[in-house]
């Protein structure tokens, strides 16, 4: 699922479980800078816990297991009831288990590994209902060219800031520091006091952190380490605990020069900018951060010398973090290029005006290459026709990838031509004349159409052409197809300019989720009352998948296509058995009256609902509900007769 997707969803679940107004006071009352000493209350609320499991349960690492071998599918049998009784005593007396440590390759035949640190399902749930919380109050004091693990930011807008400083403010001089195991070296004591300093005393809330951050951890050897510093990667509190970390760098670096206090106020900030360059000696510098990946921009050699040494000696002192020497170094962009989230960035001349020029890193073509290629062997060993397309579509959905984010760098079409050389080749090695160009395929089907007996000759061969493949690479020359199957060309792309993110977007106020509101057209008191009658001996993953299946259908009768109103829904099961499946897919919401007549057997019984809702059934809809419970098909002469009473 897109992430911009997944963003949405989140917000329209605050909608859902009416939590929305609760974080945008947190975040009003932390903009004025108030203190919040009572939090767990909200952190243990009902609404909370609920929304963490919404929250969570899409989220790819719940289907991995902790130390106790439990993902989210032992969590959504539970009842509703139970489930929150379950994490409130947790975070009543909590003690975390142990966390698993796993090593991920950074990429194959790297050699170099990444270590996760994996929670409990339990330990997700509960640091999921802090991070609701914790997030408001903490955005609210963030700096705003922090980009990094935050609502509404991404590593676009983060290059689109950087791009800026280069080209329209003329930085041409960038401070790369490069923090020397940064998740590995957090200190806990200062973490707590840089918390503290942004008004989270909640001591109960604060003990709780402590204690998540002394977590156990279990190598992969079976040996239990106890950290004393460190925050571990994998963590669902982790991405907002490192840029609270962080945050007290970002408003030093702005103390320097963009927020540093003059005598005078001013309207606008380009006239501060103005008076202190022409006035002062002060060094000029700008930060663009995204997680501990950050630049500083400065205007000449000098000033980037100071502050590199500057920021090296702030972080050792005040965070108590190195950095390394051998990655950290000051570039002239007129000269070499900078590495920044995957894209090199560069200035270069054009014409008679200096512009920022951008290409993938070398690490980057390396890694897509060899990815792309190691799919092309999974196609080649595919057991059958059906596991070959399901091959092909992720290699597809790679090649989607690779051009969504690395579309951003001016020159990535060169990049992704280098890229095809090589993986065309192997794949031309690999199925020789299996590939087929487009008009090659058209003209076997022109063919397919000729002749009875030149039926025959092609009748082995089954085209199936994926649409979104068609029409995103549909008029470049390179599409190919194998064994009927679409295949996305690497070559074929087109450059995007990256988007700054817009002023006004804000998930905390409301005037800042207009945009979403408009798009979002359901009735939330519908919703709410959905969520207030549900019987709570029902399992948590029924009362999950109800909302999202009344928000799906667009709060419609799956038979009759009429809204419903409170009162007239009900969520039936397709398929029933001695234990009832409460998945996803499994589920329809229907009228209560439509759920009787899915399940009636008498003739008498069909016909009186026929006569009440029969001009808006859809007989084969209802006939598929019918069959999945083996209950007998209704004619269509029952629908006429019904209708001529």
């Amino acid at each position: 699922m897109p992430k911009q997707i997944l963003k949405s969803q989140k917000l329209r679940n605050n909608e859902y479980y009416d939590t929305q107004e609760i974080f945008d006071g947190l975040y009003e009352r932390s903009s004025k800078g108030e203190i919040f000493k009572n939090l767990m209350g909200l952190i243990s609320s009902d609404n909370n816990i609920r929304l963490a499991y919404r929250n969570i349960r899409n989220n790819g690492g719940s289907d991995t297991a902790g130390v106790d071998g439990y993902t989210i599918e032992q969590v959504k049998s539970l009842s509703e009831k139970e489930f929150i009784e379950k994490v409130k005593t947790k975070l009543k007396w909590y003690q975390p288990k142990a966390v698993r440590r796993v090593e991920i390759e950074k990429y194959p035949g790297s050699g170099k590994y990444r270590p996760l640190g994996i929670p409990t399902i339990e330990d997700r749930l509960v640091q999921q209902c802090i991070l609701q919380v914790l997030e408001p109050i903490c955005e609210a004091k963030f700096y705003d060219k922090s980009y990094g693990f935050r609502p509404n930011r991404s590593c676009e807008n983060a290059l689109a800031q950087a791009n800026s400083y280069m080209y329209a403010g003329k930085l041409h001089f960038v401070v790369d520091v490069d923090i020397k195991g940064f998740f590995d070296n957090v200190d806990h004591s200062k973490l707590i006091k840089q918390m503290w300093a942004l008004g989270i005393r909640d001591k109960k809330l604060i003990s709780i952190i402590k204690e998540m951050l002394k977590a156990p951890i279990k190598m992969p050897d079976g040996e239990i380490v106890y950290p004393t510093k460190g925050t571990p990667q994998g963590g669902i509190l982790s991405p907002l605990l490192s840029n609270i970390v962080l945050n007290e760098l970002d408003w030093w670096v702005q103390s320097q020069w963009v927020e540093i206090p003059t005598r005078h106020e001013y309207s606008c900030k380009d006239s501060k900018m103005n008076m202190l360059k022409k006035h002062t000696k002060l060094k000029e510098m700008y930060i663009v951060r995204y997680a501990d990946d950050f630049k500083i921009f400065c205007r000449s050699y000098a000033v980037a010398e100071k502050v590199f040494h500057a920021v090296k000696q702030w972080l050792k002192e005040r965070l108590r973090l190195d950095i390394s020497e051998e990655k950290s170094k000051i570039t002239n962009l007129r000269k070499k290029y900078t590495e920044f989230l995957g894209i090199r960035l560069k200035v270069r001349k054009k014409r008679k005006e200096l512009v920022t020029t951008s290409h993938m890193t070398e690490k980057a073509i390396q890694k897509v290459t060899r990815n792309l290629i190691s799919q092309v062997t999974a196609i080649q060993m595919a057991k059958d026709r059906k596991d070959r397309y399901a091959q092909v579509q992720k290699y597809n959905s790679m090649v989607i990838g690779v051009h969504n984010y690395y579309s951003m760098a001016v020159l990535v079409s060169q990049d992704c031509g280098r890229i095809a050389r090589q993986v065309n080749c192997v794949m031309k090695n690999r199925f020789g004349k299996e590939l087929k160009s487009r008009k090659q395929i058209e003209r076997m089907k022109h063919k397919k159409n000729r002749k009875r007996r030149q039926k025959k000759r092609y009748a082995g061969i089954k085209i199936i052409i994926n649409k979104s493949i068609v029409e995103r690479y549909g008029s470049s020359e390179q599409l190919r197809f194998l064994d009927g199957f679409a295949v996305a060309p690497i070559g074929y792309v087109k450059m995007r300019v990256p988007m700054k993110k817009a002023q006004t977007v804000n998930k905390y106020t409301p005037q800042g989720r207009g945009e979403i509101h408009r798009k979002l057209r359901m009735d939330l008191s519908t919703i709410r009352t959905l969520m207030e009658t549900v019987d709570r001996r029902r399992t948590i993953q029924f009362t999950d998948n109800r909302i999202s299946r009344y928000v799906a259908q667009g709060g419609k009768c799956y038979v009759t296509g009429k809204i419903l109103q409170n009162g007239e829904i009900y969520c039936h099961h397709k398929k029933e058995g001695k234990k009832k499946d409460d998945s996803y897919g499994n589920l329809v919401i229907v009228h209560k009256d439509i759920h009787k007549l899915i399940h009636a057997k008498k003739q008498e019984d069909i016909r009186h609902y026929f006569s009440k809702y029969g001009k808006y059934i859809n007989l084969g809809k209802l006939n598929r509900l019918r069959k999945a419970i083996n209950n007998f098909e209704i004619k269509e002469n029952v629908l006429d007769n019904s209708n001529a009473k």
